[in-house]
């Protein structure tokens, strides 16, 4: 009885440990062609910097639109431009704030 309790607690845990970048971005981009890695670069290419890569990321997550994308047009033409954000202003920044943890190069380069 003790081990079914655990074996709940686990798996209930396990649903909520996903980040919101991880249960908001990840599953759609999986998808496409282009990895979100190497969207970060594009973005990291073009903007710079964290607080530009982010404020960018996030105008266009609430305004996406072809003349603002960063992807390439032949890109465009098969995938289309993403539907508007969802989420909330707070759950984009998280989100934001997940996404340049994992593929930031700063401080990673040796």
């Amino acid at each position: 009885m003790v081990k079914h309790g655990i074996i709940a607690v686990l798996i209930v845990s396990s649903l909520f440990s996903e980040n919101i970048y991880e249960r908001s971005c990840v599953g759609c981009h999986k998808e496409l062609p282009t990895s979100l890695q190497e969207m970060f670069k594009r973005y990291l290419l073009v903007y710079s910097g964290e607080q530009n890569v982010k404020s960018a990321l996030k105008h266009y997550l609430k305004h996406p639109l072809k003349e603002i994308s960063v992807m390439d047009d032949l890109f465009i033409e098969n995938y289309g431009i993403k539907d508007k954000t969802t989420l909330s202003d707070s759950d984009i920044d998280e989100a934001l704030d997940s996404y340049w943890e994992k593929y930031k190069v700063f401080g990673k380069l040796k």
